[in-house]
C-alpha cells in the first residue's frame, strides 16, 4: 500500500490544533494578568485567548491600550522563556502520527502558528515533530513584524518555495476563524478541526469541518 495526497503541501496551526498547550498558558495568563490588576481567566474563558496574537487579545479581552498591550505581551513572554516552552504541553492524540505519514508520503507541511516562532520551534522539537516539517513558522517576538494569519500564511508558503518544494495545492489545518480569514487570505483552503479552542461559528467559510484525527486523515492522505 502506497500513500498519496490531493494536496502538495500541508500548513499547520499549532495551539488547539497540534498542540493542547491550554494548562501552561491558562496559568501563565493568570501570573500576568493579576500583576497588571486584571482579571485572570477561567479555563471555559481561554477560548478567547487561544489562537489570535496576545498583542490583539490583551486589548480585546481586557481592555489595554496598545502600549499596555506591548508591555504585557512582553512581561507574558518573559515567563514563558522561565517557565519553559513545552511546559504543560501535549499533542492532540494522534496528530503527531498523521504528520509523520504525511511526511513519509513526501508531502512537504509547515506550521503556520501564530505563536511565537521560538515557541513553535521548541514545541516541534520537543514533540520531534520538526524532522518532519519543511519549515517552522511563527509570529515574530513582538507580535506586529509578523502576527496577522494572512502574513504568517503567506511567509509559510514562501519558505517552502524557498526551498524548492511544491506549493501549487496548499491546505491549511486549523482550528480558530482566524486560520479561515488568513486562509482565504491567500487562497489556501482551510480544513477547521473541531477538537481545538472555538465557537461553533467560527469555522463557516472552512472547506470542510473534522471531528477526528481519522477523519483528517481521510482528506489528506489517499491509499493507493
Amino acid at each position: 500500500m502506497s500513500l498519496r495526497s490531493a494536496w502538495t503541501c500541508v500548513l499547520w496551526d499549532v495551539d488547539g490544533t497540534i498542540v493542547d498547550a491550554s494548562e501552561g498558558i491558562l496559568r501563565r495568563l493568570t501570573i500576568a494578568l493579576e500583576h497588571f490588576g486584571k482579571p485572570a481567566p477561567t479555563r471555559e474563558e481561554l477560548v478567547h485567548w487561544i489562537g489570535p496574537p496576545m498583542f490583539e487579545s490583551f486589548q480585546k479581552n481586557v481592555g489595554m491600550t496598545p502600549e499596555e498591550s506591548t508591555v504585557a505581551v512582553a512581561y507574558y513572554r518573559g515567563i514563558s522563556k522561565d517557565d519553559g516552552y513545552t511546559t504543560g504541553a501535549r499533542l492532540y492524540p494522534g496528530v503527531g502520527e498523521l504528520i509523520a505519514e504525511l511526511d513519509a508520503a513526501g508531502i512537504a507541511q509547515s506550521t503556520a502558528s501564530s505563536k511565537p516562532e521560538v515557541q513553535v520551534t521548541a514545541l516541534m522539537e520537543h514533540f520531534d515533530l520538526s524532522p518532519h516539517l519543511q519549515a517552522l513558522v511563527g509570529s515574530t517576538p513582538d507580535e506586529k513584524t509578523l502576527a496577522t494569519k494572512a502574513d504568517i500564511v503567506a511567509e509559510a508558503l514562501r519558505r517552502l518555495q524557498a526551498a524548492g518544494l511544491d506549493t501549487s495545492r496548499p491546505v491549511l489545518i486549523g482550528d480558530r476563524h482566524h486560520d479561515v480569514d488568513g486562509g482565504a487570505a491567500n487562497d489556501v483552503p482551510v480544513i477547521f478541526v473541531n477538537w481545538g479552542f472555538s465557537w461553533p461559528h467560527e469555522s463557516e467559510g472552512a472547506a470542510a469541518v473534522v471531528d477526528t484525527v481519522a477523519d483528517l486523515r481521510a482528506l489528506l492522505l489517499i491509499e493507493d
